[in-house]
């Protein structure tokens, strides 16, 4: 009977050993959530000094953009945004009440709509990336040399 209580605690302990993260994991956690939010804080505040809408609005024009002519149902930009429905619900309405999207009716499904980037979503939409893009350059690109940058990009495919 012991050797048996002796057998489980060692597998017990190989497994939570296996299931727990070391400390270099967590702190390389921890690392890209701080990266990740102190990038995203500087370029939003980049584009509020600009007096441009916020990120979210350049992530949803560009999808519509992408998808050209045809346009594209909401619920494959909630699977592209990973937002919530009910979110996203609300950013579509911000968008289309400034004159950046328009909808229609889908031909295939009477209750679905179809997003349409307008010209003026366009144009918000590549002065938002004139920002945005000197933003992220300061915030990511001018601190890393093209070898780290390099680097980096390699390591986060790994991660995928």
């Amino acid at each position: 009977m012991q050797l048996l209580s002796l057998s489980v605690n060692a597998n017990a302990s190989i497994i939570n050993a296996m299931t727990r993260p070391d400390k270099t994991t967590v702190e390389i956690w921890i690392g890209l959530n701080r990266a990740h939010r102190a990038i995203l804080s500087s370029v939003e505040k980049s584009l509020k000094n600009a007096s441009m809408p916020p990120l979210s609005w350049y992530d949803v024009l560009l999808e519509l953009d992408n998808a050209g002519s045809d346009g594209t149902r909401a619920y494959l930009l909630q699977d592209k945004l990973l937002l919530p429905q009910y979110a996203l619900s609300r950013l579509i309405e911000r968008i289309e009440n400034a004159g950046f999207l328009q909808r229609q009716s889908c031909t295939d499904d009477g209750r679905g709509q179809i997003l349409l980037i307008t010209r003026s979503g366009k144009l918000i939409r590549k002065k938002i990336w004139s920002i945005y893009g000197k933003a992220l350059q300061q915030a990511v690109g001018s601190k890393l040399s093209h070898d780290e940058k390099e680097n980096l990009l390699e390591l986060l495919v790994q991660m995928k």
